[in-house]
């Protein structure tokens, strides 16, 4: 009942003293209690602690209080901030506790800036081996200036900067190649056709616009998801990558645009190409429609696969899911996880889960021993410590073994691992619905968002059939959490880029070739995007495997499902949705379906 409650000062100014206010039902109530108790002392009590015990000294009507005493001006906030915390309906307790240690955080910020510094050079080298010297060197440009963006807009925003948040820039350094990569392959495509450079750079822009949009809306909606729904180190990766892909937009298309123009003024000559790649996927004539039931049966057979070890072995859910206690201990020789696991469960009663955590002297240990007592976490590191004294050095204490031995912890009730798991659903679903939607509007017809969204759930069922097949055989945790709920959308994000570039090209080409066959429309578009597809796929390829190997054991899970997902959906943007597009029209029906025009 209590509305606001802040400190003051009293007439001499000498003490501190706490105004409350209350609403009208609590105005009533305290009026009558004031007044049926002056003389008495009424106390101020949360969690089952009295924090204050003031005397009533008149009847309060108004709801307007005034307690005062010998405060200082810490004391007095704090019976301020109690007072406003009477508002909870519920007693606080701690659900969810991370603790990272400073050699563990020390060594995941050197992992994290390694693997940001390889990628960061290797994409500027790509661009300037792929696209020439000067055309290499103006994306680069771009990238550099987008890194200042990035940090600037974080820094102005007092952002965090966690491991997954550094993923996501380094993420952002592969994806943000993608819009220069249209922009030059369009140019290039300008030329060929007999175009002067002034033209075809004017041209190339123009043309690769409503791609570049596209593919970076739907990554944004995605992102925007992960924002909302979720929670900790999800909202950093979310937060830059959401941040990276509008400043990239702007870099890539509006920054070297003024740089272009600056050359052509001076009568500079541009190239586009080198001689190794000048001539690369041109000319294509790959049969992707002719061929389509093939790759059906290829994915079948490894969704199928993959489900079945989804029905039969299962997947590695961690706590964020289950709820349960996890520490990271590092010892000072090579441990057994099987002796680990064999002297905790005779101190907590059962066997925890024990995995080796990147080096054989380092482990993961996960239990749920009193998980729902959260008063329990003292006794549970105790039980820890006493678990674990026979692997340790003689001499070796509690708090020596807890502040030099463990690496991290994590603590999450099984509350909060319920609502985790319910905002991952919603999250993956919305995401695919939200998508489906804006294909829908955006290609103004069902098939186009068919074809996405097949795509798309084909990527899903992959990663998480995979990560069952190689959950237990791969040398690195696979564990099934927030970070790999992230890993999904953002493979989804990418998947759909891809996807949308060609949707994009159909679009274009049914306008140009109006009497051609459906099949070799697909294809001719198919064929016409391969090269951009190379090259965003590889330069992200790159970028991701840096993190992987380079980006430390936290996140190399994680790392490995965009790796997955890159693959993948490489391969469904080519094999997957746009074959279902050509299936659901019916024969006779193509310029009418994808122009999103009505028969007459």
């Amino acid at each position: 009942m209590i509305t606001s409650a802040r400190v003051s000062y009293g007439q001499t100014g000498s003490s501190a003293k706490v105004d409350m206010s209350m609403n009208a039902e609590g105005s009533r109530v305290w009026a009558r209690l004031t007044g049926s108790n002056i003389g008495r002392c009424i106390a101020v009590v949360l969690d089952g602690y009295v924090r204050s015990a003031p005397t009533v000294s008149t009847e309060i009507k108004g709801g307007s209080s005034e307690i005062t005493g010998d405060f200082t001006i810490e004391e007095a906030e704090d019976l301020a901030n109690i007072l406003k915390s009477g508002k909870l309906p519920a007693p606080a307790h701690i659900i969810n506790d991370t603790v990272v240690g400073p050699s563990l955080g020390r060594e995941a910020i050197t992992a994290g800036l390694n693997s940001f510094l390889i990628a960061f050079i290797v994409v500027l080298m790509y661009m300037i081996f792929y696209y020439s010297r000067r055309a290499g060197m103006v994306a680069d440009i771009a990238l550099i200036i987008n890194m200042f963006f990035i940090m600037g807009v974080l820094a102005s925003l007092g952002a965090v900067l966690t491991l997954p948040g550094i993923a996501g820039i380094v993420l952002t350094i592969g994806m943000s190649v993608d819009a220069n990569v249209l922009i030059y392959d369009r140019i290039k495509e300008e030329l060929r056709a007999g175009k002067g450079v002034k033209l075809a750079v004017a041209d190339g822009y123009k043309n690769a616009r409503s791609a570049i949009i596209d593919a970076n809306l739907t990554t944004l909606l995605t992102g925007i998801v992960l924002y909302i729904f979720g929670t900790g180190p999800i909202k950093g990766f979310a937060t830059t990558l959401v941040i990276g892909i509008i400043t990239s937009f702007f870099t890539a298309y509006f920054i070297t645009r003024i740089i272009y123009d600056s050359f052509l003024k001076r009568n500079m000559k541009l190239t586009f190409a080198t001689k190794l790649t000048e001539n690369a996927f041109n000319n294509l004539k790959i049969n992707f429609i002719g061929r389509r039931k093939i790759f059906y049966a290829i994915s079948g057979i490894i969704i199928v696969v993959g489900i079945g070890s989804l029905v039969t072995k299962g997947l590695n859910p961690g706590i964020d899911f289950t709820g349960g206690r996890s520490y990271v201990i590092r010892f000072e020789e090579p441990v057994s996880s099987t002796e680990v696991a064999s002297l905790l469960g005779e101190v907590y009663g059962e066997n925890p889960m024990v995995v080796i955590y990147g080096n054989e002297n380092q482990v993961k240990i996960t239990t749920k021993y009193k998980v729902d007592e959260p008063e329990a976490e003292s006794e549970v590191e105790e039980l820890l410590y006493q678990g674990l004294q026979p692997l340790l050095p003689e001499g070796v204490d509690q708090a020596n073994f807890l502040q030099n031995y463990r690496q991290s912890s994590q603590t999450v009730g099984p509350t909060i691992a319920f609502d985790i798991m319910i905002k991952a659903m919603y999250a993956i679903g919305f995401s695919l619905l939200i998508i489906f939607l804006y294909i829908l509007l955006r290609f103004r017809n069902w098939q186009f968002g068919l074809g996405a969204l097949t795509a798309l759930v084909h990527d899903v069922l992959i990663v998480l059939g995979l990560f069952s097949i190689f959950y237990g055989i791969l040398p690195f945790s696979l564990e099934i959490d927030q970070t790999f709920i992230a890993a999904i959308l953002t493979v989804v994000g990418y998947s759909i880029n891809d996807t949308v570039v060609v949707f994009d090209r159909i679009r274009e080409y049914i306008g140009l070739y109006r009497k051609r066959e459906r099949a070799e429309i697909l294809n001719l578009a198919l064929n016409s995007t391969i090269s951009r597809t190379f090259s965003t796929s590889l330069s992200t390829f790159v970028v991701l495997l840096s993190i992987f190997v380079f980006g430390g054991e936290v996140i190399r899970g994680f790392t490995f499902a965009l790796l997955l997902g890159v693959v993948i959906g490489t391969y469904s943007s080519l094999f997957v949705a746009t074959p279902v597009v050509f299936d659901s029209i019916k024969k006779g029906g193509t310029e009418r379906v994808l122009r999103g025009k009505k028969s007459s």
